[in-house]
């Protein structure tokens, strides 16, 4: 005849895995207490600088890349195509140099192959200065400087032997547009002028605008 299994208490079943052997590996885990338990990770464990900067404090763990002669050339250049007049003041007078300096610097793909490009450029420059009048770039007369830049500012029309500066132009003019815009002192050449509050009733669309836009008769 055969018997009931007997039924077996969830003590002594915890009893008995604890001194099996075979159990020996995952007892302790089934017998843990709850406030043992591993805790969850933190959701954001670290932040980083460049794809998830704290613009409160903003860090920029990159050691930047020009040397000082470097950015003598950078300035110079910037000046020339971005100078100061009555609409705002000179690249080099808001930092555009450091800002190419900042941003070919950081450690992203698509930066560092700039930097290829922009210190390849200037060292081109420099050489070219060289052969031509036997001085740096930025020691040059603007005449000079000029006839220089003259020949690279076009890529579309540039000599085969300017190839090189005329891409190098290109890339340089486009970042120093970039970090000139981006500082306050520059926003009166856009027309731009910020976030200010107006006296009195709200004066409307300028009629100019409206017939540029051709509005007129738009209700």
């Amino acid at each position: 005849m055969s018997q009931k299994p007997t039924s077996l208490s969830r003590r002594d079943a915890l009893k008995w895995f604890a001194g099996s052997s075979a159990a020996s590996a995952i007892a302790p885990a089934i017998i843990a207490a709850p406030n043992e338990t591993e805790q969850a990770p933190p959701s954001f464990p670290t932040r980083s600088a460049i794809y998830d900067p704290n613009f409160a404090k903003p860090v920029y763990p990159w050691e930047k890349v020009l040397a000082t002669e470097e950015l003598k050339t950078a300035n110079s250049l910037a000046d020339i195509i971005l100078p100061k007049d009555a609409l705002g003041p000179a690249a080099s007078e808001v930092g555009v140099a450091d800002f190419i300096n900042e941003w070919i610097s950081a450690p992203i793909d698509k930066h560092e192959e700039e930097s290829e490009i922009i210190r390849g450029g200037l060292s081109w420059l420099n050489t070219e200065s060289f052969r031509r009048f036997e001085k740096r770039f930025e020691e040059l007369t603007p005449e000079q400087q000029i006839q220089i830049v003259d020949d690279i500012c076009d890529a579309t029309k540039s000599k085969p032997e300017h190839h090189i500066g005329a891409i190098f132009f290109q890339h340089f003019r486009s970042l120093s547009i970039s970090g000139y815009y981006t500082h306050s002192a520059t926003w009166k050449g856009l027309g731009y002028v910020g976030n200010i509050s107006i006296a009195g009733p709200y004066p409307g669309v300028p009629d100019e605008l409206i017939k540029k836009l051709g509005l007129e008769d738009v209700a």
